[in-house]
């Protein structure tokens, strides 16, 4: 599964980028990185991919690591507006929460190449973009921590540590993009559906109106 599928349902991939040559190339450094890892991928591979000739990278793009943090920049910043929107909504944390997981983990299923990108690379980033990265992350780590604390202070959560749960969610959910599998037998929702019951379970959730098991039971995570 290429880039462009992984994209068929949007109405502009990547739209963040321009002109079409600049997508072009981001698109086929995610496939490269993807397939062989950023270190053992060339500016050449990457060109060849996108059908350009090496030297039309370098038009575009300094050095192929400014082209990883375009990539890793994008993905964080969808991570962090999909997680604080829930964080930010209507409903109970163990609602919110909820709908944090089963967007969050339907993205990285959906978009598991690119997301193997954005979360598995990020040493791969020079200091100073490394660092950009990580305020993100710790932005991400802010919002899914923003709903914990409030079901463990509506008496909704049985959290004894909040930190070491926030981290342990958050990483539930983005190993998704490691294993998924688009010609598995689940869909990114009915996996981010799945998530989303253990992960209540996991906070010992007593929720009103989100019956555990409403979702796929825990045998159906086939990847």
């Amino acid at each position: 599964m290429g880039t462009a599928q992984e994209t068929a349902g949007e109405e502009q991939p990547w739209g963040e980028v321009s002109p079409d040559a600049a997508r072009r190339l981001l698109v086929a450094a995610v496939e490269a990185f993807a397939e062989r890892g950023y270190h053992a991928t060339t500016t050449r591979d990457i060109a060849g991919r996108a059908g350009m000739s090496p030297a039309a990278l370098y038009i575009h793009y300094k050095t192929k690591e400014e082209l990883l943090h375009r990539i890793s920049r994008i993905g964080h910043d969808k991570a962090l507006a999909i997680l604080r929107t829930a964080a930010d909504g209507a409903g109970g944390p163990a609602e919110r929460l909820a709908a944090a997981v089963r967007s969050f983990v339907g993205w990285h299923a959906a978009h598991h190449m690119t997301a193997r990108v954005v979360q598995y690379e990020l040493d791969a980033l020079g200091d100073e973009h490394r660092t950009e990265i990580v305020a993100l992350r710790r932005r991400s780590d802010d919002a899914v921590r923003d709903i914990i604390n409030d079901g463990v202070r509506a008496g909704e959560f049985d959290v004894p540590d909040v930190p070491g749960t926030t981290l342990a969610v958050l990483s539930l959910c983005i190993d998704v993009a490691r294993w998924f599998n688009a010609d598995g037998r689940r869909t990114p929702d009915e996996v981010g559906a799945l998530y989303a019951d253990l992960v209540l379970r996991m906070v010992g959730a007593r929720s009103q109106g989100l019956p555990f098991g409403s979702g796929p039971g825990p045998g159906a995570a086939q990847k």
